[in-house]
């Protein structure tokens, strides 16, 4: 009883602490630039650690862990290092252009209003696109963390999902609505500097308890071959040998991750919203070091969690015990979703509250990632259509009702898409991952750097890429080999094609967006 309530003590307190934050910088948002951006205010480190916590998500400390406890460890590897090579390069080659375009053209506070403000789009359907795309993948992104902390709540304190589901929607929403972006960019801060603490010390914790890197790897060897065998039953080993099969399409399209990170509004908007061009550099070093850290943690905890857990008469993988023979089955005493060593992992290995204060890490990369992504979301909307299209001259405050009306709403439709309890994390992450770097990603890489690029190129390609990625993701690979590549690949080359070759093909280009260019190279 005393372990459920010191858990239930520790997670009172965090998601009061993360209720506090976004109530008490409530007063400071006094206008939408306040609100959506911080007012370009917040430091180097405040915007690393939010960056990547955001990035992050709970795929980091339950989808890619899951996959390593069943077998995917290559899978997590390459994607990890195609992450880890992408946010650098995101950092080297968006940040600062980033920041000083984006103010530079019409002090542009969205990544709509800042592509129509580059290319002079006076139809505005450059923004409206760019919106449409914004809202439906961000709304399925949202879904994944909300998933999440479903899984968390139903692996450390046995309720419900759906229960859990309303817990994390909840708060989320309260601090989110109340905030802005200068609360979620704190309350990212601290739920980044609490992953990172997490996987550090946990990653020591769990090497020592197996007796050290030899004993670990030999115990984890052991247990991935009785998992083939079918020791464990039929789902488990058909999930190793799934993940066994890892060939060179597999790695380029695990690399191909690192391509997302162009086009993932909710990251590059921090490159808009820091302080000033200088603390760009100190933000890509901590961001950078937080990373690597982050994904050894997750590398060592879901490939060493197979054996940890397996001394404790825990097996994960499986829904229920039908699939393994009576005598396997006696010797566990519970069963789970993959997805969950983590949380099995913290609630085994410390004290409950010091379990239940990591536990908060899950808990943190969901919401640091959905509370983000519902910001970024309702910004579209509220700046980008509503004030740019609908009411020209709202008032401030008409604008940010209007901005906490979306979070609303599309929190409300990504709680409907999770209330499937077999929904996975890794795999809607993945799907909304790969629809923003194919749509978002040329474009943006196109605005900073290329002169010639126009607004019908980037609705061309905008347009294109899209539908590259749904519809790619709708043909299984049985059809032919190709489409088990991961959707981001093809739908980031239409994207770039078609945008440069439309781009090319329009003569008479826009002279003021030529001049303005050239003014802001210039400086």
């Amino acid at each position: 009883m005393w372990a459920l309530t010191a858990k239930i003590i520790a997670f009172a307190l965090y998601l009061g602490l993360m209720i506090y934050v976004g109530l008490r910088n409530a007063s400071k948002n006094t206008s939408s630039a306040d609100f959506f951006l911080g007012g370009r205010k917040l430091g180097p480190w405040v915007t690393a650690l939010s960056a990547e916590a955001s990035d992050s998500s709970a795929w980091v400390l339950m989808g890619l862990p899951g996959l390593c406890y069943l077998g995917g460890v290559k899978e997590t590897f390459w994607t990890a290092l195609g992450l880890i090579a992408g946010t650098y390069l995101n950092w080297l080659f968006v940040a600062k252009p980033l920041r000083r375009c984006s103010v530079a053209f019409g002090d542009s506070i969205t990544i709509p209003e800042f592509l129509e403000n580059r290319f002079k789009d006076k139809s505005h359907a450059l923004s409206l696109i760019c919106v449409f795309f914004i809202v439906f993948f961000f709304t399925i992104y949202t879904a994944s963390g909300f998933v999440a902390c479903a899984k968390l709540f139903r692996s450390v304190f046995g309720l419900p999902y759906h229960v859990g589901l309303i817990i994390g929607f909840v708060v989320i929403l309260t601090y989110t609505i109340a905030g802005g972006y200068t609360a979620v960019c704190k309350t990212d801060f601290i739920q980044g500097a609490l992953i990172f603490i997490a996987f550090v010390v946990s990653s020591v914790v769990i090497i020592i308890s197996l007796g050290g890197i030899g004993n670990a790897v030999a115990q984890v060897q052991n247990f991935d071959a009785k998992a083939l065998a079918g020791e464990f039953g039929a789902d488990m080993q058909k999930a190793f040998q799934g993940n066994q099969n890892f060939s060179v399409m597999s790695i380029i399209s695990a690399l191909a991750w690192g391509l997302g990170y162009f086009g993932m509004p909710h990251i590059i908007i921090r490159f808009m919203g820091i302080r000033s061009d200088e603390d760009v550099t100190t933000a890509r070093r901590v961001g950078i070091s937080w990373m690597v850290i982050s994904y050894i943690g997750t590398f060592i905890i879901g490939s060493l969690g197979t054996a940890y857990l397996m001394k404790h008469g825990i097996l994960l993988g499986m829904r229920d015990g039908s699939g393994l023979s009576a005598d396997i089955a006696a010797q566990f005493t519970q069963y789970g979703d993959a997805e969950t060593v983590f949380s099995m992992t913290m609630q085994q290995m410390y004290p409950a509250f010091i379990a239940g204060v990591f536990l908060c890490g899950i808990l943190a990369a969901s919401m640091s990632t959905a509370d983000s992504q519902l910001l970024a979301a309702s910004s579209a909307v509220s700046r980008d259509v509503y004030k740019g299209l609908i009411n020209k001259n709202a008032e401030e405050k008409k604008v940010l009702l209007i901005g906490r009306i979306t979070v609303v709403v599309i929190a409300l439709i990504a709680l409907l898409l999770s209330l499937d309890d077999n929904s996975s994390v890794f795999g809607l992450v993945s799907y909304a991952w790969a629809g923003f770097g194919a749509t978002l990603g040329p474009l943006v890489l196109l605005a900073l750097y290329w002169k010639g690029m126009t607004a019908a190129g980037a609705i061309s390609g905008i347009i294109g890429g899209g539908i590259t990625v749904v519809a790619w993701h709708q043909i299984p690979a049985s059809v032919a080999p190709i489409f088990g590549l991961y959707e981001i690949i093809p739908g980031f080359i239409v994207c770039l094609i078609l945008s440069v070759a439309v781009s090319l093909c329009i003569k008479d280009k826009n002279e003021e967006m030529l001049k303005e260019f050239d003014a802001y190279k210039s400086k």
